[in-house]
């Protein structure tokens, strides 16, 4: 009987350790506006959200991002890429922690710590392009490894 039990926790985990796509979470959802976005890291999901969709219209929107941190951040690089029917159009990267030089308040984070942010974010652009895309954006540490990883798909269906 031991053995059975122990067979069938053996591929319960292999089960869950095979399932490496984490769901699609709705950002938000209006007339004219909708964002998606999905973790691509495997290991890790992760909280997003904004106030309302017609606010990331605007310049500066409010955004509430949550995870739990399972790498430490002395340095950490940011890289976006826009891809459009599956061809990256733009690349923009930026780094956001080094030393003498943190943009964030979370720069120097150790493993576990749980990194909350609540509050403004302002786009580096005047308007969300029409149309369909992906927005894959990627954090990485000093040593290369992914801090977190996410595609967001922005459906705008507003003519300025």
């Amino acid at each position: 009987m031991k053995t059975s039990s122990v067979l069938v926790f053996i591929l319960v985990l292999l089960y869950i350790n095979a399932s490496t796509e984490w769901p699609t979470h709705t950002v938000c959802k209006e007339d004219n506006l909708e964002i998606y976005y999905k973790s691509c890291d495997p290991q890790q999901d992760f909280v997003f959200s904004i106030d309302k969709c017609s606010d990331v219209t605007t310049h500066t929107f409010n955004v509430r991002a949550s995870m739990v941190l399972r790498h430490d951040i002395k340095e950490l690089y940011a890289k976006l890429n826009l891809i459009i029917n599956g061809k990256t159009v733009l690349t923009y990267s930026e780094t956001l922690c080094a030393p003498g030089h943190s943009k964030l308040i979370f720069c120097g984070s150790k493993k576990g710590e749980h990194l909350h942010y609540e509050g403004p974010v302002t786009l580096g652009v005047k308007e969300i392009p029409q149309g369909d895309y992906t927005i894959s954006a990627k954090l990485t540490n000093e040593d290369h490894v992914t801090v977190a990883c996410a595609d967001f798909t922005v459906k705008n269906y507003l003519d300025y």
